[in-house]
């Protein structure tokens, strides 16, 4: 029997239950696993450094990294944003330093220094964690008796129940049985697959441009990732951030968003799609046109494959002009106009057909989840059912890259936390 069971030992739940117990120390909490090791995606996250957080300490800013939750989210945000992580952290011995991009990690470099310090606050404070005990079922006995929790080694029981179990289908299974309306779980975060002759070969390029995601169908829904410099052609996605090259594709940031803002849409295209890319996000056809005209004039003697007239790594470049139907030889005194504008199309409408997708790095995120309308936000507690709290990604809250993910967890961990503590 506890007062409080957290059926999950990630980020949240751990998060939770140090905030639980230090609310109220006399508590018997306990942290249900089941896995062998606890905080396991905390320990992949990061390339094994762990992006605690975002250095975005604005509420409204934060929130707006969120494709599913972005309102929802904003109110916990003004509770608890980036910067009481930071304090968080730091009060427990772990400073974080904030790089170019924005991304926090722990100074150590290591997420070992995050999980020894929940391992180690757990100890202090007193938490029970339990390993390698799966949940069967789970059933409401009664608003004053708590929940019943039947495992595959043993049963428990407790008052308050808070789920934090990340992307679990069995949780959700359980949860819709119970009369929670579960979205439907699709991937998110993930880069494109592709074999296009233009970037095939060039692994390892990067450069900022403009992406639109073009479907083959006649679609009226059209959702703009929020960026001012966002494209305003009509597209089903489009935004703007680095584009990298990879073996099998397509990845950086501005795919990256792509994948998470458009998710659902992604997946019912089965991932299969055309994207058009504008290598040159200040140019559009007609000016670019009107610059290599120029460049014509002034570099008449030098052929184009080497002059590399725009800002473009030059593999880019190369592979572009190839594409473009031009030789190697052709000097910038004999290109015809038409050839420009071909030149003109591949630099900035550059279709390329993607099929399908793969996962970008250790990063498994998943859109869909609890229904948010069913969550008092307030609280984090079920609307639906009582003594039911959540936390993390089992509800249909989900960010972009860099950092968010972790930062909805230690919110709605910690504002959870906080409605149960005081409920004793």
């Amino acid at each position: 029997m506890f007062d409080v069971l957290i059926v999950g030992g990630g980020a949240s739940g751990f998060y939770a239950a140090i905030h639980i117990a230090e609310n109220n120390p006399n508590l018997k909490i306990g942290i249900l696993e089941k896995g062998k090791d606890v905080l396991s995606k905390v320990k992949i996250s990061g390339g094994g450094r762990c992006n605690v957080t975002h250095a975005e300490f604005d509420p409204k800013e934060l929130s707006k990294n969120y494709p599913r939750g972005e309102k929802e989210i904003l109110g916990p945000f003004h509770t608890y944003c980036s910067g009481d992580t930071v304090g968080f952290f730091s009060e427990k011995g772990v400073n974080l330093k904030i790089e170019e991009d924005g991304r926090m990690f722990p100074e150590s470099n290591s997420s070992q220094t995050i999980i020894d310090c929940f391992l180690t606050e757990t100890t202090k404070l007193g938490i029970k964690i339990i390993t390698q005990n799966a949940v069967v079922n789970m059933e409401t006995l009664s608003e004053e008796k708590g929940w019943k929790i039947t495992c595959v080694k043993e049963i428990f029981k407790c008052k308050k129940l808070l789920i934090a179990t990340g992307s679990s289908p069995k949780i959700w299974s359980i949860l819709k049985g119970l009369g929670h309306t579960i979205v439907p779980p699709v991937p998110s975060l993930f880069t494109f697959n592709t074999k296009d002759n233009r970037i095939s070969k060039i692994p390892g390029v990067s450069t900022n441009a403009k992406v639109k995601v073009l479907s083959k169908n006649k679609v009226s829904t059209k959702i703009t990732v929020p960026l001012k410099s966002a494209l305003k052609q009509e597209a089903l996605l489009e935004t703007e951030g680095p584009v990298l090259v990879t073996h099998w594709g397509l990845s950086g940031p501005a795919i990256l968003k792509l994948s998470a803002w458009g998710a659902t849409i992604l997946n019912g295209l089965n991932y299969k799609f055309t994207i058009a890319i504008n290598w040159l996000p200040d140019f559009h056809e007609g000016a670019i046109v009107d610059y290599l005209m120029k460049i014509k004039e002034v570099e008449a003697k030098k052929t184009i494959l080497r002059t590399k007239a725009v800002e473009l790594p030059r593999r880019l470049w190369i592979n572009l002009v190839k594409a473009s139907g031009i030789n190697e030889t052709l000097k910038w005194a004999d290109v015809t106009k038409s050839q420009l504008h071909l030149l003109a199309d591949q630099l900035t409408n550059c279709k390329i057909n993607v099929d399908g997708k793969s996962t970008f790095k250790e990063e498994f995120v998943t859109a869909g989840g609890v229904d948010l309308k069913e969550i008092n936000f307030k609280t984090y507690k079920s609307k639906n059912l009582p003594n039911l709290y959540f936390a993390g990604e089992v509800i249909n809250v989900d960010a972009i890259t860099g950092g968010f993910n972790f930062q909805n967890a230690w919110t709605s961990g910690y504002i959870a936390a906080q409605a149960i503590a005081s409920e004793f």
